[in-house]
């Protein structure tokens, strides 16, 4: 690091790096001015406080845009070059080393430091070059395929059309931003259908893809090939599902496709990249059994599954287990055939602008006609709860986690009433454990469920205390949760869970973000897409009754779970 800072102080930075950076500020600040009329209020709010607290200008999106448009084309490489010896000096800096406790008489000290500091300054460097492939992307260009079929579903605008390689294609164009779209494809499969041996090869393979480049460029050169550009496009490889997300704006369309399709058709895993994550991630790991929410966290999962080696956190040994072949192994057998793969576009863009990329791209991609789908593991928590302390830490402070696990009746209705469940909880849990009780600062309940493989559910309660509290204020929150089940909620807290929803999805329906996920997870739970028209109607029937239902279904006594974090015996 000393050596490259010693070069740029002696050499200054190249034209073409700052030729980049401009490009990218231009880019960041057009973007700003396109998007000025859909900015939200919050996007204000710290322009106004600046201005208030600091004396800033407050600008407004005209002069702001203006301004940088003006001032841009005036930076001079001089100029930036002669900020380095302004602000890059030897005086008064600090050197900050972090390590393991049992690491400490090896770490470096100060004399040692200094004299590495003066080695780096005496010795002979030479100018960076700055490199930049004239390489495309792509080695070779996609074969065009075409939609074969189109369906609309003309309730919530959208268009679901079939390629002729068998991809399906989500379409729904928006003016909720001037422009932004939104990307998102998957197929079932994942890393549930390797062994366990592989398990954290296939798990980690995605990553270490997306962090080696693309194609013919390497992560340096594709960087600096999409300087300038609003496009992200980001692979993944989960439990159940493979698959890509990402944005673009329509300048950087025809990018984005490339990108998907070389994800697909040209991956590369860079084994200096490889050598470098296992690095980083066994020295972030070294230390973490000194962490009581490291500990706290294993403890959890073993009383949960076990030693199943899914559900583990990661650990060196672990993470040494990721093997460079087999990793891209996988992901090629993952990406080797699109068409189960479900694309959803959102955004703004009309359909004749989509078509081509999707022929050209899309339905370029391989068609090997496989029929797979994710393999249920069947990795559930136990019927039974059970109480689980960890004494871990100097700190004289708890965390508490009450936890509810088990099969779930997955339903629109049932959904809503789980959710109203949570926001009602976390009312009483507030009124009573930190107003009532001053016991502790915040505390909340947070239901999840799923529909596939198998239903399933969990309901959690969380808070943070001083320990010699623990067990009343366990006690206080097991007798709300008592109350709803035995009375219900009352009408009030009702009410409010109702209007608050109501206008969180509001906003939600303007959002290219919700709509992107929200498409994309019914496609992946064989929902009907349309079931959004029904969301008021179904608030509209959350009631008293329907809420003490649903606690008295899954918040069952003898399934609570407690795990309890104390400091160290004393």
């Amino acid at each position: 690091m000393m050596t490259e800072f010693e070069r740029i102080q002696k050499f200054g930075f190249t034209a073409s790096e700052l030729d980049r950076a401009v490009i990218s500020m231009n880019k960041a600040n057009e973007t700003a001015y396109i998007e000025k009329s859909k900015k939200k209020s919050d996007s204000y709010v710290s322009r106004y406080l600046n201005n208030f607290l600091k004396d800033d200008a407050a600008l407004s999106n005209e002069d702001s845009y203006k301004i940088t448009k003006q001032l841009l084309p005036t930076l001079t490489l001089k100029e930036v070059n002669a900020l380095i010896s302004k602000y890059y000096t030897d005086l008064n800096r600090d050197v900050i080393i972090m390590g393991p406790e049992k690491d400490k008489a090896t770490l470096p000290a100060e004399q040692t430091i200094n004299t590495w500091i003066k080695e780096v300054e005496s010795q002979s460097l030479t100018a960076y070059e700055d490199k930049v492939s004239k390489l495309p992307l792509l080695a070779k260009e996609p074969v065009k395929g075409s939609i074969v079929s189109t369906q609309e579903l003309k309730d919530i605008h959208v268009k679901e059309m079939t390629l002729s390689n068998g991809v399906k294609v989500i379409l729904k164009p928006t003016n909720f931003k001037n422009d932004e779209i939104r990307i998102s494809a998957f197929s079932a499969g994942g890393s549930s259908l390797y062994p366990d041996q592989d398990y954290y090869s296939a798990s980690n393979a995605a990553g270490l893809v997306d962090a080696s480049g693309l194609g013919q460029l390497n992560n340096v050169e594709l960087q600096k090939y999409l300087t300038g550009k609003n496009i992200a496009i980001t692979p993944y490889i989960s439990e159940r599902y493979e698959g890509l997300y990402g944005s673009s704006d329509k300048e950087g369309l025809k990018n984005a496709f490339e990108l998907i399709y070389g994800y697909f058709t040209e991956p590369r895993l860079d084994n200096d990249v490889y050598q470098s994550i296992i690095a980083r991630s066994v020295g972030s790991l070294e230390n973490r059994e000194s962490n009581p929410s490291n500990v706290f966290s294993d403890k959890i999962k073993e009383a949960l599954y076990g030693d199943n080696i899914r559900r583990k956190n990661a650990t060196v040994e672990l993470i040494k287990t990721i093997d460079k072949n087999r990793a891209f192994e996988i992901y090629k057998e993952r990406f080797a055939d699109a068409s189960d793969f479900t694309f959803t576009i959102v955004g703004s863009f009309t359909e004749e602008e989509i078509k081509p990329y999707l022929e050209n791209y899309l339905a370029a991609l391989p068609n090997l006609g496989r029929k797979e789908s994710y393999k249920d593991l069947a990795l559930t928590e136990p019927a039974k709860g059970n109480r689980v302390v960890v004494q871990k830490g100097k700190e004289d402070k708890a965390s508490v986690q009450l936890a509810y696990y088990g099969d779930y009746t997955y339903s629109e209705l049932e959904n809503v009433n789980m959710d109203a469940l949570e926001s009602i909880l976390t009312i009483k849990l507030l009124e009573r454990l930190r107003e009532a009780e001053s016991g502790v600062y915040s505390v909340g309940a947070s239901a999840s469920y799923s529909k596939l493989p198998r239903a399933r559910y969990s309901f959690g309660i969380g808070f943070g205390t001083a320990p010699d509290k623990v067990d009343v204020l366990i006690k206080s929150a097991v007798d709300e949760v008592s109350k709803i089940k035995k009375d219900g909620p009352i009408k009030e807290d009702i009410e409010k869970f109702v209007i608050e929803q109501k206008r969180q999805l509001e906003l939600q329906l303007k959002e290219n973000g919700f709509w992107t996920n929200y498409l994309s997870g019914s496609y992946q739970n064989q929902e009907d897409v349309t079931a959004i028209q029904r969301k008021l109607e179904d608030l509209n029937q959350v009631s008293v009754e329907s809420v003490k239902a649903v606690a008295e279904k899954y918040l069952k006594e003898d399934r609570m779970f407690e795990f309890i974090l104390l400091p160290d015996a004393k």
